[in-house]
């Protein structure tokens, strides 16, 4: 007899759940697909970034006509001038995570992320995880594809939409193709082979003079102002960078900076931190090669705050209360101190 999932118990629904390795890309869409009925509205999750609001973009495009409705809601302010270049000219639908009641949606999706990246993240009971991070627990749901071995979450999604035959429009393969050339750093950085194909694919497709303007959109001319503080608190020490910034308008100007100093001959690790909205935000960069980013900084700040990311780039954040800084700043050598204890 045939038993409705929603008439399942959800432990015995998640028993059977598991993830889409060694799956083929039409499997993996058809185990996606059957999550979703006609009546479903679905919310989809992301930490809004070129990645996630491709991703994002897509799973709009190959749910539609196969559900009632599909929202798109992100926690993050978007404040970076290519993010924002990109949302505003590709007319991606978005609405804030704090404006919206996640108990009204009968479906759930996270897109590269996973619940346990963002706090906000861990109360709400997703469905459907899709992702390119290292795994950061089991999951036992509906959908499971984490494959931490791509360079683009945007991948993944460009063999769902082929194993369906949905050719992209110009605007959702725009993105894709931005998603791929950001997170792969223009294969400089870990990239597969499905990533390449990916990419090659979207070449003919994407509008790549849009894209142009996206990676040229970067720097407000204010916010010069905060490579110069860094530039005077910048520490060095066996082939290490540090620099805290103190207050910052926007997280984003971290990474910048971050990624201004990773290109400094002979620096293997570059640890760049500011203060954003009572919480301490540090950026991590390094070569990749015999270190890791993602381990680094969640050997400092996992147990107090979020923290993780890939062998290459990495990110933490953490309420300045958890700190016991007591009376004292948060300085550049405090930085420095932190990561030495967790340094080989």
């Amino acid at each position: 007899m045939r038993v409705d999932r929603d008439q399942m118990p959800r432990k015995k629904r998640n028993r059977q759940c598991h993830s889409g390795a060694g799956k083929s890309a039409k499997e993996r869409l058809q185990k996606f697909w059957k999550v979703f009925k006609k009546e479903d509205d679905v919310l989809v999750c992301i930490n809004a970034d070129p990645d996630s609001l491709a991703c994002a973009f897509a799973i709009k495009r190959l749910l539609r006509y196969r559900v009632k409705s599909i929202v798109i809601a992100h926690p993050n302010e978007i404040r970076r001038l290519n993010n924002v270049a990109m949302v505003e000219r590709l007319k991606i639908p978005l609405e804030r995570l704090g404006n919206v009641r996640t108990g009204e949606f009968s479906r759930k999706i996270v897109v590269d992320s996973q619940p346990t990246h963002l706090p906000v993240f861990e109360n709400i009971d997703f469905d459907v995880i899709i992702d390119h991070h290292p795994v950061s627990r089991q999951y036992d749901l509906s959908h499971v594809d984490i494959r931490s071995h791509y360079g683009a979450c945007a991948t993944m999604m460009v063999e769902y939409l082929r194993a369906a035959k949905m050719k992209p429009s110009v605007a959702l393969a725009t993105a894709l193709f931005y998603a791929i050339k950001v997170d792969t750093h223009d294969f400089a950085k870990h990239s597969m082979v499905a990533d390449g194909k990916s990419f090659r694919y979207l070449f003919n497709i994407a509008n790549r003079n849009l894209v142009k303007k996206f990676e040229l959109a970067d720097l407000r001319r204010s916010e010069l102002k905060y490579f110069t503080q860094a530039l005077n608190e910048l520490k060095y020490s066996k082939g290490r960078f540090y620099s805290h910034i103190g207050n910052v308008r926007s997280p984003d100007i971290l990474v910048n900076i971050a990624d201004f100093l990773n290109h400094v001959d002979k620096i293997d690790w570059v640890l760049v931190s500011g203060i954003y909205r009572g919480k301490l935000v540090v950026i991590f960069r390094c070569d990749g090669y015999r270190k890791s980013a993602g381990k680094l900084a969640a050997r400092i700040f996992g147990e107090i705050g979020s923290a993780g990311g890939h062998k290459e780039a990495a990110r933490a954040e953490v309420l300045l209360e958890n700190l016991s800084l007591g009376d004292r700043e948060f300085t550049t050598n405090t930085l420095k101190r932190l990561a030495t204890r967790h340094m080989k």
